[in-house]
């Protein structure tokens, strides 16, 4: 596996090209990157969905927030095409799936203040299966609910726990080439595999920081060989297990200077020369210190929040950092 490239810049602006705490991608047929900015509770206005590319091309953004309406975001969580180019955004704290076309324009809300899915509570992850279904994850009720494209629920599957097939704060979901369905069991420290039709088949990982043990994961991404990619977000770092949940590699990050910040720094010599003397590369830290939060938030080119991992049709992994407000490309062929 090779890491390719990085997009992003940290802006200190809440408006155009740069990011501000991405949280999640998705990509749209004709190839562009839809980046999901969350922002924090102590600055929330830079909430959007940018566009971009691979080439770092910078198109536009939409869905400003926070603000109440169905069309803005407040707490948007995770983001997804269907088969027909809508674009699905979830959002935790209005309860709602909102949905949009390509080019931004606002279609319609489920959930909370909606007239469909009312009952809907906190939801994070969202895929599609085969079928053009959407799969959302119900973090504080550790469902899962199938949504026909016409906002019916079709099924629900998981209950609160911790045993197998028992969600706790369930966060990231996708499915791979068979339609098998995998969860991000955040608080059980732990992947879960259902099948098709919500069977519990088997957990991947368990608590901890060694090989193959994981600390709240918070996405997964499963490539067209079967390998599971795993966002451990509590250890900083990308996890990768073969299809039958065996470990076979971590990945720590290789970040080195995206397209814009270059351009940034082009016209900013002052930080450039900044940059020259510092010390973007520690090796070692205090005792006290020696966390992966504390490691990751003193290395530059490492993974620092590593919250969502999703991986495109030329099987090109993305990794989405909140915390460095970039994202990490690597090829999984």
């Amino acid at each position: 596996m090779q890491y390719v490239k990085s997009i992003g810049l940290n802006s200190n602006q809440q408006i155009g090209r740069g990011f501000n705490h991405p949280y999640d991608i998705a990509f749209s047929e004709n190839n562009r990157i839809y980046v999901l900015n969350r922002m924090y509770p102590q600055s929330t206005d830079g909430i959007r969905v940018q566009i971009c590319d691979f080439d770092d091309e910078w198109y536009g953004e939409f869905g400003h927030g926070p603000g109440d309406t169905n069309d803005k975001f407040l707490v948007p969580v995770c983001i997804d095409f269907n088969d027909e180019e809508k674009l699905y955004v979830t959002d935790e704290s209005h309860h709602q799936i909102k949905i949009f076309d390509k080019d931004g324009s606002f279609l319609e809300a489920w959930g909370r203040n909606t007239s469909k899915i009312t009952s809907l509570e906190a939801p994070s992850g969202i895929c599609f299966d085969s079928d053009g279904n959407a799969l959302v994850v119900q973090q504080f009720k550790g469902t899962v609910l199938r949504i026909s494209n016409d906002g019916n629920i079709l099924q629900t599957f998981g209950e609160p726990g911790s045993e197998p097939g028992e969600l706790n704060l369930p966060w990231g979901i996708c499915t791979d080439t068979e339609d098998n369905i995998y969860v991000a069991d955040w608080r059980n420290d732990r992947i879960q595999k259902f099948d098709s039709d919500g069977k519990f088949i088997q957990n991947f990982g368990e608590p901890g920081s060694g090989e193959g043990q994981l600390s709240r994961p918070s996405s997964v991404a499963v490539a067209d060989d079967g390998r599971v990619i795993v966002a451990d977000w509590g250890n900083e770092r990308v996890q990768i297990f073969d299809k039958n949940g065996s470990f076979q590699t971590i990945l720590q990050g290789e970040a080195t200077l995206s397209k814009w910040a270059s351009e940034w720094l082009d016209v900013n010599q002052d930080e450039l020369n900044a940059r020259h003397t510092a010390d973007l590369a520690i090796k070692t830290l205090p005792s006290h210190l020696n966390t992966p939060y504390h490691k990751a938030s003193q290395t530059e080119h490492i993974f620092w929040g590593p919250v969502s991992v999703k991986i495109d049709k030329t099987q090109l992994l993305y990794v989405t950092e909140h915390s460095r407000h970039r994202i990490q490309i690597f090829d999984l062929k």
